[in-house]
């Protein structure tokens, strides 16, 4: 297998990563880029979608980053029930897209949509939405993909997909949620 020479952004760029299966990481992975991006100096948005817990590692550090990095949520800090989601669950995922696409509108370097794979699986966006959004994409800009049971036309879609395997977790221990590690 070949690589290209690293370089100052030689050839098309990749527009669309998504991250995607039942394993840890795919939160980590995008924070990874996230991290590579702001190293550079480069503006990187994150949207968090589902998710409006404000103990959580990025969230609280989103002020140091600032102004390079954002973390923006829509959701509660209660955990969604993925087989009734409730109306507010629906009203935070259409406020939530809609902030993804005025932030692509600013053209950042990175947009991180968090969970919104999950988000179209249980219904509260339509997937045809979120193909829409891809359209828009800003030469400049990368978007990334978070969550589990990506639909196939985001796989499809995507330039670079990768699937995060559980081989084995310390839950299954009863190890509880470490600071700082799961959250």
């Amino acid at each position: 297998m070949s690589q290209k020479k690293v370089g100052k952004d030689k050839g098309k760029k990749t527009s669309i990563i998504l991250y995607t299966g039942c394993g840890q990481g795919k939160t980590l992975a995008a924070l990874g880029l996230a991290l590579r991006a702001l190293g550079h100096g480069y503006k990187v948005i994150l949207v968090q979608f589902m998710k409006g817990r404000t103990f959580i590692g990025e969230y609280k550090i989103r002020g140091r980053l600032s102004p390079e990095f954002e973390l923006h949520q829509f959701g509660r800090e209660d955990f969604v029930n993925l087989e009734k989601p409730e109306p507010v669950d629906f009203e935070l995922a259409k406020k939530g897209l809609a902030f993804a696409k005025e932030a692509l509108n600013r053209k950042p370097y990175l947009l991180i949509l968090d969970e919104i794979n999950l988000a179209v699986a249980v219904g509260l966006i339509k997937i045809d939405e979120v193909l829409n959004l891809l359209e828009n994409i800003p030469e400049e800009t990368t978007v990334v993909l978070v969550g589990r049971r990506a639909p196939p036309e985001f796989i499809d879609r995507a330039d670079l997909v990768t699937f995060m395997v559980e081989v084995k977790h310390p839950f299954g221990k009863g190890i509880e949620a470490r600071k700082g590690i799961e959250y």
